[in-house]
């Protein structure tokens, strides 16, 4: 066994590897070969630290220092000064926004100190293609507790008494979808993974299957014991090829320690797990639909009841869950239901992972205990809005959320208190808006890609979707009609009622939060003509204002269709009817002389 003196934790989830971390490692081990100390520091490939907007992540234990958007260029002073001298490079440490006070340590971070790491406690920790090392943090071991000590209805109550609920939007009971696929008859029954994760800006999932996939399989596994399956079927969206390439390893890995197939601990107990690549159909992510998919056929939604616990995948028994609530089980096994039960509200048990990106100064992933409040989130660990801006809003729940405003920041964050709100807890997005956005130009961008999205089988969603959008449309280009704003509601409420599946009942969500919410900015826009976020470009006007022209011409030479005339060290004037309101001019004027209204 080798021993080393340090150990160098570098990122390779899809984030940091698309800033280049791959050849940072490459370089760090030239560097350490070179002076020597290739035996005494080991370099480690870890999936996501959570803090993607710092990225290329460099932790080095056992010191816990941090160091963030680290370059090749930097890697030779790193190996020199903290690895040769014993000394930190303070340029490479990150500081709080607004505080020139470098962070030596990860666990003084503001970002992480708010944070309850469950489902992500194993990613940025181990290397996620090293089943040893998921071992060594006690993986698997729920697997074989369950085998040996529980019964499949114990494992199935456990479940129940921990509150877990799925985590992919519905909020369903697990322990009771558990229950009732256990209770159905079936000679053959299945456990399904959804890791298709179709969310704008949503990134949860994967960030799960590239930093610990055999959390995943192992609970698969667990789930098949308990209700008799020994099947499991993981949907991934092709567009993750890391998460692909390390489930694939990590099956491969468990099938030859005996994990998976035949005969588990000697148990008697068979399981085994496939691999589908979904091709990228939003609808997918709902789960009649995915599990069409599966079967080869075209992913459409299908009517419930029945649904999928007594007839699923070609209509057998089947529980369908997220990857984000599998990853739950085999730390509920090991520690217990009522140590997960501990964290969390009444109704909401333990913790949830949120993308958190936006106007906000922290982007990345994080996981906190439900009931935190929407405050806690963007201003503790995001750090506030950009530019210290005013926040406006956050979307939550994906392109069928809803927008949550400044005056209910406050909002502790579970699945009651955001329903309430008009919103839904979602598969975990969550975007934060400041006053520069545009509220009805906000619904109108998620509901165009939920009507882009629509299988069509339905007709509230076929058209109906696209009866809101072409109204939403209208009114952002300075046509609204006075009624408009009913119909919408309108609308919204019978597409809500009578479409077929999650994604359509969802998705005039964006629509009517907004309107609940926002309503004056459609009311500008549809009576005033104005967009007050000055976004909707066909409502702007662009005026010069002629105390402050110093005539420099610098915006005409900018226009890109000579809509600005005039002479030098005289004002200069734009015409109104040749103007395409880019904004360039204004972006251009070193006077403040460009006036958008």
């Amino acid at each position: 066994m080798e021993f080393y003196r340090s150990h160098v934790l570098i990122c390779t989830g899809t984030g940091c590897t698309s800033s280049n971390s791959r050849a940072l490692i490459d370089t760090l081990k030239k560097e350490l070969v070179e002076n020597g100390l290739e035996k005494e520091i080991q370099v480690i490939e870890t999936g996501c630290f959570g803090f993607c907007n710092l990225g290329p992540i460099m932790v080095v234990y056992p010191e816990g220092v941090f160091y963030c958007r680290v370059s090749e260029a930097d890697l030779r002073e790193v190996v020199q000064e903290h690895f040769v001298k014993g000394r930190v490079v303070q340029r490479l440490l990150y500081h709080e926004p607004n505080s020139t006070v470098k962070t030596t340590e990860f666990d003084e971070i503001e970002f992480f100190k708010h944070q309850k790491r469950v489902a992500l406690s194993n990613c940025g920790v181990i290397d996620p293609e090293k089943i040893e090392e998921y071992i060594a943090r006690d993986g698997y071991f729920a697997l074989a507790k369950v085998l040996h000590e529980m019964t499949p209805a114990q494992v199935i109550e456990e479940i129940k008494k921990s509150g877990l609920r799925g985590r992919g939007g519905g909020g369903f009971p697990t322990g009771m979808k558990w229950e009732f696929a256990a209770k159905a008859p079936g000679d053959q029954k299945y456990v399904v993974c959804n890791a298709d994760e179709g969310d704008p800006g949503a990134f949860m999932d994967r960030s799960v299957l590239e930093g610990d996939p055999h959390a995943v399989l192992e609970a698969m596994a667990i789930a098949g014991y308990a209700i008799g399956a020994n099947q499991g079927y993981i949907y991934v969206r092709a567009e993750y090829p890391i998460a692909v390439e390390r489930l694939t390893k990590a099956i491969e890995q468990a099938r030859k320690l005996g994990l998976l197939g035949k005969n588990i601990f000697g148990m008697g107990f068979d399981f085994d797990i496939g691999l589908r690549l979904g091709a990228g159909a939003f609808v997918c992510g709902e789960e009649t639909a995915l599990l069409t998919s599966v079967e080869g056929r075209r992913g459409e939604p299908r009517p419930r009841p029945p649904f999928p616990a007594n007839k699923g995948l070609w209509e057998k028994p089947t529980i369908i869950n997220n990857v984000e609530t599998f990853a739950n089980i085999p730390r509920i096994i090991r520690y217990g239901a009522d140590w997960f039960a501990s964290m969390g509200t009444e109704k909401s048990k333990g913790t949830k992972v949120f993308a958190l990106a936006g106007k906000i100064k922290n982007t990345g992933l994080i996981e906190v205990p439900m009931g935190t409040t929407l405050r806690t989130i963007v201003y503790d660990i995001g750090g506030g809005i950009l530019n210290d801006k005013e926040f406006k809003a956050v979307q939550i729940g994906g392109p069928s959320g809803g927008c949550i405003p400044a005056a209910l920041l406050d909002t502790p964050i579970d699945y009651d208190n955001l329903i309430a709100a008009g919103a839904m807890m979602g598969s975990g997005g969550l975007i934060v808006m400041d006053n520069d956005t545009c509220m009805v130009d906000i619904a109108r961008f998620f509901l165009e890609f939920t009507q882009d999205e629509s299988c069509g089988k339905c007709p509230p969603c076929r058209i109906g979707t696209k009866r809101m959008l072409e109204i939403l449309t209208r009114i952002t280009e300075g046509k609204g009609k006075p009624e408009d704003i009913d119909n919408l509601e309108a609308l919204a409420k019978t597409i809500k009622s009578s479409a077929l599946c999650a994604l359509g009942q969802t998705s005039p969500n964006p629509i009517l939060s907004t309107l609940k919410y926002f309503r004056d900015e459609y009311e500008a826009h549809i009576h005033d003509k104005k967009c007050p976020a000055g976004v909707c470009q066909a409502l702007l006007s662009y005026t010069i204002i002629e105390d402050k022209c110093r005539g420099c011409g610098l915006c005409a030479r900018n226009c890109p269709v000579n809509a600005i005339s005039g002479k030098v060290k005289e004002p200069y004037v734009i015409d109104r009817e040749k103007c395409i309101k880019c904004g360039a001019c204004m972006e251009k004027c070193k006077f403040g002389a460009i006036e958008r209204k």
